[in-house]
């Protein structure tokens, strides 16, 4: 148990309470029917119905009802979005199927697929997409298919935004949300938040929130000597969102707002199935055998995530336009530390691969000493978006500019200390080290691997979209974006793991267009089809320098010689359609559609090297079709469902230049990973009266999700069958140990009970009734040479959740 944490949120809970328990003023009933849910979709305020694409809606009160605290909750209920959760503040998302593989901790050249907005302002960062608390949301609206034309690069294959409740001018309001839960197994956890708008006068309204959640802890960690770590995978996340608005007149509104949140984690959920440290073959120490929901380290791991976000947005109308400009401002830190002895133990071990001097690899002596790897991002990053709108009988259009400027740092540090002394020792000779130009020896030899690369991204972008009433029934929207990036990056590495590389400079441009073609016709007033040609785009990038002294003959001729990596760019053709049946009780929207793409960014693991690499695949492909449903079977019952089927897969091959395949799993035929091929959700909700004015509800969920892989490469032939006689573990029990590459289907459900009156809800509920343990993703260590096993959910949770509103 943590002490500081609960002080902290006791000085949070306490600080926000005082504001909002004065308050008598009672919350405006937000709950709308999905035919009266106002969409920014398009840049512009319409109904959901009038948008003529693919786009999913969970308003905040859907989020209130089943549950959701985070992104991988609301992917959990909507068709064709899938989120791999990596663990609090690393998640990956994708839709449609479009996705190049896992994206790891030291590759932060690569690009997001699918772009992240609070409001106005972009948030994305492929890896890091930031876990924010959904605590006070309006609404979250998931864009299917390229957005490229009004949201830009990393909108390839969709878009998310994040919409929050904003500063009321009418009416004084406030929430509080306190709520407790324990997993099965596990640790304890619990949550703060609270909300409270005061309006100052007619002209001016503050809006703030607060929140703070003790994440529980699931994993255990066996420690050497047998001993055991509980709950490893603990920590808490809190922060605040402060908005003001300012309304001196009806035409012009000026929104400032600020943004702070930490996460602290103390581990990974990660499932450790083999390490070459801590396995049940070893014959060099004694043979362990991991456990359920287990792994196995050294050290303390942890993960801390530090983000801050300062916006401004500023409307004026003008009658029959309207001028917007939104400024934004973040900065977040990222720092992740992982015990990479097993990382390092399967290099020094392994007979001549450090130095000459010690033929046959060192022993545990020094392949078993503490390996602490420093994961280090720090991201400043500053947009400006000016933009105009107008309406009319015939004409709906936008225009706008948008300009940002990233600066990012990333760097690596795995320091082992007593390496030199220790390696001097067994090498039988002094190892010098301070010599230029020999890498390693500058930053001394306990350092065995040290990068820093700065990077500096600038983009420019122009876009306009316009919709034409042709008819009352017929629409035709035609947009297009036009962009210029440059990336500039400095490449430094140092470390006997490293070919050092000081000073290095590389460039990346691009310069192109994206255009979107949509027409939707209308069939009668209670239904509307459409179809749609756009192109999706993500910028290329520097792949890093291979680890070369860690790398087999063939795997650097394989693998090596691929300095850059090219723009990702797609064309999705759609078909679709929404509507009201059944006299407004059944709502339904579904589409079809067929995406090409060109310079599929694809990550692959270098091989023996510990490094990773994107290559361009010329073409892949991803076919697929996605439904959504939501009926009032009768006046207290509600039913939801949403599927999605995809077929996406590589076609066309890469070769090395011998001619075979390369890494054996760019391959036409393969295909593209992290996402099923079916994922099906649903939800039952029943709402009845009680006595004395109380009414009773209950919330089921259930989530399918199919097969997948992690990584393209995990398709490689033979990939998943470890050879033990290469691993530094003695004389193995065993000739290989292997595992399915092909991640399991899983099925998880949850149930919500409760009774609420006036301004007062209390429920209870249980998370993943039947405690499946999903494996989420493959998380390895040089190609599972040092380690693999799988990163999975949280076990069967119990909790309670009470909301009082004022």
């Amino acid at each position: 148990m943590r002490i500081h944490r609960w002080v902290r949120a006791s000085v949070l809970a306490l600080g926000m309470a005082s504001f909002v328990l004065p308050l008598s003023a009672q919350a405006a009933d937000d709950e709308e029917g999905i035919d009266t849910i106002v969409v920014t979709a398009r840049k512009r305020e319409e109904a959901l119905v009038d948008v003529p694409f693919s786009l999913a809606v969970k308003t905040g009160e859907d989020l209130k009802r089943i549950g959701a605290s985070n992104l991988e909750d609301i992917a959990a209920a909507t068709a064709g979005f899938t989120v791999q959760n990596l663990g609090p503040g690393q998640s990956q998302v994708a839709v449609r199927g479009v996705s190049a593989g896992q994206i790891v901790r030291d590759q932060p050249g690569v690009k997001e697929q699918v772009g992240i907005y609070l409001d106005e302002s972009p948030i994305s960062m492929s890896l890091f997409t930031p876990d924010l608390d959904l605590f006070d949301l309006n609404r979250v609206e998931v864009l299917r298919g390229p957005q490229g034309t009004l949201f830009g690069s990393g909108s390839l294959s969709g878009t998310v935004r994040y919409i929050t409740n904003q500063p009321n001018l009418e009416e004084t309001t406030g929430q509080i949300q306190v709520g407790a839960d324990y997993v099965d197994g596990g640790d304890l956890g619990g949550n703060f938040k609270a909300m409270v708008n005061v309006p100052f006068s007619d002209t001016l309204a503050l809006r703030v929130v607060g929140y703070y959640t003790e994440m529980s802890g699931f994993i255990d960690a066996v420690q050497p000597g047998g001993s055991t770590r509980d709950d490893v995978n603990e920590g808490d996340r809190w922060g605040f969102r402060a908005s003001l608005l300012f309304q001196p007149t009806e035409d012009l509104s000026i929104t400032p707002r600020v943004i702070y949140q930490e996460i602290e984690v103390d581990g990974f959920p990660r499932v450790d199935r083999f390490n070459i440290l801590a396995n049940e073959f070893t014959t060099t120490q004694p043979p362990v055998k991991l456990g359920e929901r287990e792994q196995f380290t050294q050290l303390e791991e942890s993960f801390s995530d530090e983000f801050f976000l300062a916006d401004l947005t500023i409307e004026y109308d003008l009658g029959d336009i309207t001028l917007t400009s939104v400024t934004s401002y973040s900065d977040r830190e990222v720092l992740q530390v992982r015990d990479a002895t097993q990382l390092t133990g399967s290099i020094t071990a392994q007979p001549g691969a450090i130095t000459p001097l010690v033929p046959a690899g060192f022993g545990p002596a020094i392949f078993n000493l503490d390996s602490p790897l420093d994961d280090a991002t720090d991201v400043k990053t500053f947009t400006q978006e000016l933009r105009a709108s107008g309406t009319s009988d015939r004409l709906d259009w936008v225009f706008g500019l948008f300009y940002t400027d990233i600066e990012r740092e990333y760097g690596q540090t795995l320091t082992v200390s007593g390496f030199e002394t220790a390696a001097s020792l067994a090498a039988g000779a002094s190892i010098p080290t301070t010599t230029p130009g020999v890498p390693g020896t500058i930053a001394g030899r306990d350092n065995l691997f040290i990068s820093n690369i700065p990077y500096d991204f600038d983009q420019f972008a122009a876009f306009a979209e316009a919709t034409i009433h042709i008819t009352e029934q017929l629409d035709l929207t035609l947009g297009a974006r036009y962009f210029n990036f440059d990336e500039e990056r400095e490449l430094n590495f140092d470390g006997i793991f490293a070919v050092q590389t000081l000073g290095s400079d590389a460039k990346v441009g691009s310069e192109s267009s994206s255009p979107r073609v949509i027409l939707a016709y209308e069939v009668n007033e209670n239904f509307t089809v459409n179809a749609q040609i756009a192109k999706g785009f993500r910028l290329g990038g520097v792949n890093d320098p291979l680890n070369a002294p860690l790398c087999s003959a063939s795997d650097l001729t394989t693998f090596g010689g691929n300095a850059k990596f090219a723009d990702e760019q797609l064309w999705n053709y759609e078909f679709g359609g929404r509507g009201v049946l059944a006299d407004g009780r059944v709502n339904v929207s579904g589409a079809v559609f067929v995406q090409k793409i060109k310079d599929l960014q694809a990550t692959l693991d270098a091989g023996s090297c510990s490094s990773r690499v994107i290559l361009n695949v010329s073409r892949a492909r991803s076919v697929g079709a996605e439904f959504e449903v939501a009926a009032q079977i009768t006046e207290g019952l509600d039913v939801a469902l949403s599927a999605s089927y995809v077929d996406a897969e590589l076609k066309s091959n890469v070769r090395d230049s011998t001619g075979a395949i390369l890494g054996g799993s760019l391959k036409k035929g393969n295909r593209l990973p992290t996402v099923p091929e079916f994922q099906l959700a649903a939800v039952l909700n029943y709402v009845t009266d009680l006595e004395n004015g109380m009414q009773g509800f209950a919330t089921a969920t259930f989530q399918h999700v199919g097969s997948r892989y992690t990584q393209i490469g995990d398709q490689a032939p033979g990939f998943g069958q470890l050879p033990l006689q290469t691993t530094p573990i003695g004389a193995p029990s065993a000739t290989f140990v292997g595992f399915d590459p092909q991640l399991d289907d899983y099925q998880t459900g949850n149930l919500r009970v409760g009774v609420r009156k006036d301004n007062w809800e209390v429920s209870v509920f249980v998370n993943n009734l039947w405690d499946e343990e999903a494996e989420l993703a493959l998380d390895r260590e040089r190609g599972g040479r040092a380690r693999f096993g799988y990163l999975t959910n949280q076990p069967r949770t119990f909790g309670i959740a009470t909301t009082i509103d004022f």
